[in-house]
C-alpha cells in the first residue's frame, strides 16, 4: 500500500507543475510535449488511486467462502449471457431470413463485431477512471436497450442498429466481469476464475436446442430476442449485490479512507478539463477512426455481392475505398497526436504482447471462416433437426467448457503456459481437416460432431490462456490495457473473419446455385430464403439435393481459409513469453518504468534459438550468453 503522504507528493508536484507552466505562458511559448508529460502523470495518479481502490474492494472477500459466493454469482451472470449468446445467433438466422436477407447475417456479425472492437478500448479505460462497478451497470444498461431494439425490428437496418447497442453491452459485460475476476485472483489462480463464466455452456448447449425448437423462432424469434432484455438483468443482481457488499465493507477500511483523502484529476481542475483529459484518454477520434475505417472496409464485402453483383454500385465502391482512405489518417493521428494511443508502442513492442494480439486476432478470424455459416449448413446440407443442429453448432463451446477446470487446475500447479497454448494451436489444424473433409451430406453428422470436439479441447487449451500470459507478462496497472487490446484483436478478428466469410458465401453460393438448379427464380428462393426453401423442397428431392452440393462447395472454400491461417496461429504461439504463474496478483518485481516482464526464463524460447544456431552454424559467445536472459 503506498503511504498517504507519497501520494499527495505526487499530485501535488504534478498540480503544481500544471500551475506553474499556466503562470508561465504569458512569458515565453508553451512545450507541449511537457504539458502532455504532465498531463499524462496526473492522469497516471488518477488511475492508480483507482487501480487501488480495485486492490481494496477485491481484498474485501479474502475467505474461501466469500470467493466461492462470488464466483456462483459470476457462474449466473455467465449463465444468462451466455445462453442468450448461444440461442441468439440462431434467432439472427431467422430474423433476416425473415427480411428475405438471410445472406445478410454476415453484415450484422461485422457490424457487431466492429462496435464491439470499438467498445473493448472504452471500456477498459473508463474503468480504470470511474471503477468497475459503474461500468458494469452501463453495460447492462445498453445490453437490454440494443435487445428491446432488435425485437422490434421490422428490417434488417433496424435489426444492425439494435446490434450495435446490444454488442456494446454485451462485450462490457463480458470485459468488466473479466478486470473484476482478475482483480480477485492470483496469476496462479487466474484461469481457473477466468473459465468460471463459461461453466453454463455445459447446460445451454443442450437445453438451448430444446428452447429454440419449442419457440418457433421461424415465427416468434421477435419475443425469443425480446425476454432477454429482462431475463439478463435479473441474472446480474446477484453479483451487483456481492460488488456492493464488497464495496460497502471496503469504506470501513483504513486504506480506504487514507485513498479517499487523495485529491482526483476531477477534484482538482473541475468538470471542464476533466472532460477534456478523458476525450485524450479514451482516444475518442482514434476510436471513430478504427470503427469507421474496419466498417468502411469490410461491410461492403458482405454487401456487393448476391443474385446480382453491386461492385459497380457508387454506394459499394465509394464506402470501400472511404475505409482505405482513413487507414493512413487513422496511423497519422495515433502517431502525431494522440496522447494515449490505442495501441501503445511502449507494451506491443514486445513479443509476448504482439504475439498475444496475434493469436487473438486468428482465434476468431479461424472460427468464423469455419462457422459462420455452418448451423444452415447443418439445416439445409446435413438435414439435422432445429433442436439437434442448435446442439450441434455449440459442441465446439461445450467442449471447451467441460475441459476447462481440470486445466485451469493442472496450470495452478505447472504455472506455465506457453507448452498448453501450442499444443491447443496444433490442434486446430486437426479440427480444421475434420471440418473440410465432413461438410455436407448425410454422412457427414459424425465427422462434423468429432471435427467440433477436437476444435473445442484445442480451445480450452489457448484460447483463454493467452490472455492470462499477456496479463502475467504486467503491471496490475497495465492489465486493463492489455486485456482489452487482446479482445479488441479479438473482435477485429470476427469482423475480419464475418466480413471474408460472407464474402465468399455472397460472391459464389447465388452463382453455384443457379448453375446448378438451371432456373434463377428456385436459385433466388434457395439464396434467400433458405429455411423456407427446405420446407418445400424435402430431403431427396432434386432441388434440395442441388442446393446440398452447393453448400458443400461453399464450406469446402470457407474451411481452407481457415485451414491456411492456423500456420501463423501456431507461429505466433511460438513467439509467446512464459511468465510464470505466480501467487501475486501481478508481477510486483518490476523497475521503474518497465512494463514488461522480462526476467521470467523462457525455456521453449531458448530451445528454439539454441536449435537454429546450430542448424545455422552459429556459435553464442559469452556476452550473447549472458545477455539471453533479458532479451528471451
Amino acid at each position: 500500500m503506498v503511504s498517504r503522504s507519497s501520494s499527495e507528493i505526487i499530485v501535488e508536484k504534478n498540480t503544481a507543475a500544471i500551475v506553474s507552466s499556466k503562470k508561465s505562458s504569458d512569458e515565453e511559448p508553451m512545450d507541449y510535449n511537457e504539458v502532455d508529460e504532465e498531463l499524462q502523470n496526473v492522469l497516471q495518479t488518477n488511475k492508480s488511486i483507482v487501480i487501488k481502490k480495485a486492490e481494496i474492494i477485491s481484498a474485501s472477500y479474502a475467505k474461501w467462502y466469500e470467493k466461492l459466493i462470488f464466483l456462483f454469482c459470476a457462474f449466473l451472470c455467465g449463465y444468462g449471457y451466455g445462453l442468450d449468446s448461444n440461442i441468439r445467433y440462431i434467432y439472427t438466422g431467422y430474423a433476416t431470413s425473415s427480411y428475405s436477407e438471410h445472406s445478410l447475417l454476415s453484415t450484422v456479425t461485422v457490424i457487431n463485431a466492429v462496435v464491439s472492437a470499438a467498445s473493448q478500448i472504452v471500456y477498459a479505460r473508463l474503468s480504470d477512471a470511474f471503477g468497475r462497478f459503474r461500468l458494469f451497470v452501463v453495460a447492462i444498461v445498453l445490453y437490454s436497450m440494443g435487445t428491446i431494439i432488435q425485437c422490434q425490428a421490422y428490417d434488417v437496418q433496424r435489426y444492425a442498429a439494435g446490434s450495435i447497442f446490444y454488442n456494446a453491452g454485451y462485450v462490457g459485460v463480458i470485459l468488466v466481469l473479466l478486470l473484476i475476476l482478475s482483480d480477485m485472483s492470483t496469476l496462479r489462480w487466474r484461469l481457473f476464475y477466468q473459465f468460471v463464466p463459461t461453466w453454463p455452456y455445459i447446460i445451454n448447449t443442450w437445453i438451448s436446442g430444446n428452447i429454440t425448437s419449442a419457440a418457433n423462432p421461424i415465427e416468434n424469434w421477435s419475443w425469443d430476442v425480446g425476454m432477454w432484455a429482462f431475463i439478463f438483468p435479473l441474472s446480474c443482481l446477484p453479483i451487483l449485490a456481492c460488488m456492493i457488499h464488497m464495496q460497502w465493507r471496503a469504506r470501513k477500511t483504513q486504506e480506504w479512507k487514507d485513498l479517499k483523502t487523495q485529491k482526483t484529476y476531477y477534484q482538482q481542475h473541475g468538470l471542464m478539463k476533466s472532460l477534456v483529459s478523458l476525450f485524450w484518454k479514451i482516444d475518442i477520434i482514434g476510436v471513430l477512426l478504427m470503427a469507421a475505417s474496419l466498417g468502411c472496409i469490410l461491410v461492403p464485402l458482405t454487401l456487393a455481392g448476391g443474385t446480382s453483383s453491386k461492385w459497380r454500385d457508387s454506394r459499394i465502391i465509394g464506402v470501400f475505398v472511404l475505409g482505405f482512405v482513413l487507414i493512413p489518417i487513422f496511423f497519422i493521428w495515433e502517431k502525431k497526436f494522440a496522447t494515449d494511443p490505442i495501441v501503445p508502442y511502449k507494451l506491443v513492442k514486445d513479443r509476448g504482447v504482439w504475439a498475444s494480439l496475434g493469436i487473438s486476432f486468428l482465434i476468431d478470424f479461424i472460427y468464423y471462416m469455419a462457422a459462420d455459416y455452418l448451423y444452415t449448413v447443418l439445416i439445409v446440407a446435413v438435414n439435422e433437426s432445429v433442436s439437434a443442429a442448435t446442439r450441434i453448432s455449440s459442441l465446439y463451446s461445450f467442449v471447451s467448457t467441460v475441459a476447462s477446470p481440470f486445466v485451469s487446475l493442472a496450470l495452478t500447479r505447472f504455472t506455465r503456459l506457453k507448452p498448453f497454448i501450442i499444443f491447443g494451436c496444433c490442434l486446430w489444424f486437426l479440427a480444421m481437416g475434420l471440418l473440410y473433409h465432413f461438410r455436407g451430406g448425410a454422412s457427414s453428422h459424425s465427422g462434423i460432431i468429432g471435427g467440433l470436439c477436437v476444435w473445442g479441447l484445442g480451445s480450452t487449451f489457448f484460447t483463454y490462456p493467452v490472455t492470462v500470459s499477456v496479463q502475467a507478462a504486467v503491471s496490475h496497472e497495465q492489465m486493463a490495457t492489455v486485456s482489452a487490446l487482446n479482445y479488441t484483436f479479438y473482435r477485429i478478428g470476427s469482423a475480419v473473419g464475418a466480413a471474408v466469410s460472407g464474402a465468399i458465401w455472397t460472391q459464389k453460393l447465388y452463382k453455384k446455385l443457379l448453375s446448378l438448379m438451371g432456373d434463377a427464380t428456385l436459385a433466388t428462393a434457395a439464396y434467400g430464403s433458405p429455411y423456407t426453401f427446405i420446407v418445400t423442397y424435402t430431403w431427396g428431392t432434386p432441388e434440395r439435393e442441388a442446393m446440398v452440393e452447393a453448400y458443400r462447395y461453399i464450406q469446402r472454400l470457407e474451411t481452407v481459409v481457415a485451414l491456411v491461417f492456423c500456420v501463423p496461429l501456431v507461429a505466433f504461439s511460438l513467439c509467446l513469453r512464459d511468465s510464470r504463474l505466480t501467487d501475486n496478483v501481478a508481477h510486483d518485481d518490476m523497475s521503474s518504468g518497465e512494463f514488461i516482464d522480462t526476467k521470467s526464463d523462457d525455456p521453449l524460447a531458448e530451445f528454439f534459438v539454441g536449435l537454429w544456431r546450430r542448424v545455422t552454424g552459429k556459435k553464442e559467445n559469452k556476452t550473447q550468453s549472458d545477455e539471453k536472459s533479458s532479451v528471451y
